[in-house]
């Protein structure tokens, strides 16, 4: 996808209803917009943060007065579940008491706020234990693709969890010695169950990608929903998606997005 593309459906995706809508009107995996769409609710809530945590005594009595948490979050434009995190906290519930409340509201004795934390899990499919889950799980898919392609092909490598003890940063493959995969001669491999544009593309170069190009020499980060063609541009550091490795994503992630019985 390149740079144009990109921004336009970024800009495009600012509801979680937009991307049914903009799968059609582009003819795009909606898995993919989701990831789009969950990149930019993520980072869009790293940005204004403090700027809401400010206002959470305020909001915290409009609360009390009776405005549900989901209309409040609706109302400053801020994902529901930290809306309702931030509240809380302020209302002297406990962090890991919150977390437990919202993967099981039935046990919380008051009605209201029972009610409230089911609604605004639902709404939100970012933050929720529904989302987090998703997220999760697309990761794990991403890697036994990635292993089960290296299966096929014979080839001998280490994963993440047996190189922990022996390295500080770890990718999610190591091979025994520098092998060629189609025609480029590399080390390791890091699968990314996400899409590459600039700025996950960046984060991950330094915090990753860099260093474990200093350990072990050349690599692949494979990005599975396809990224920036013009942010993909490193000495040694290849980005692929996959086509790299001859897979089908839309088969292999079928509307997993919005699928809650798969979870």
């Amino acid at each position: 996808m390149n740079i144009k593309e990109y921004t336009e459906l970024y800009k495009k995706l600012t509801t979680y209803e937009d991307i049914k809508t903009l799968s059609y009107e582009y003819h795009i995996n909606e898995e993919l917009l989701f990831i789009i769409y969950t990149q930019r609710v993520t980072r869009e809530a790293t940005r204004r943060y403090y700027k809401i945590k400010a206002q959470v005594p305020y909001l915290l009595r409009e609360w009390k007065n009776g405005k549900s948490l989901l209309k409040i979050s609706l109302e400053i434009h801020f994902p529901p579940v930290l809306t309702s995190y931030l509240i809380l906290l302020n209302d002297n519930v406990p962090r890991k008491e919150f977390w437990k409340w919202l993967r099981t509201p039935e046990d919380i004795p008051n009605k209201r706020l029972a009610n409230e934390l089911k609604e605004v899990s639902t709404k939100d499919m970012v933050y929720s234990p529904i989302g987090m889950e998703l997220q999760r799980k697309r990761g794990k898919q991403g890697e036994a693709l990635l292993f089960s392609w290296l299966d096929q092909h014979n080839f001998e490598y280490e994963i993440e969890k047996e190189l922990k003890s022996k390295h500080k940063k770890t990718p999610d493959v190591l091979f025994k010695k520098d092998e060629i995969i189609n025609g480029l001669s590399v080390r390791w491999i890091e699968s990314k169950a996400n899409f590459g544009d600039p700025v996950e593309i960046k984060r991950n170069y330094i915090k990753q990608l860099l260093p474990y190009k200093k350990m072990f020499g050349n690599g692949i980060v494979v990005y599975w929903f396809d990224y920036v063609e013009e942010a993909a541009n490193f000495d040694g550091i290849y980005i692929k998606d996959s086509t790299f490795f001859n897979v089908n994503i839309s088969d292999f992630y079928s509307k997993t997005y919005h699928n809650k019985e798969n979870i």
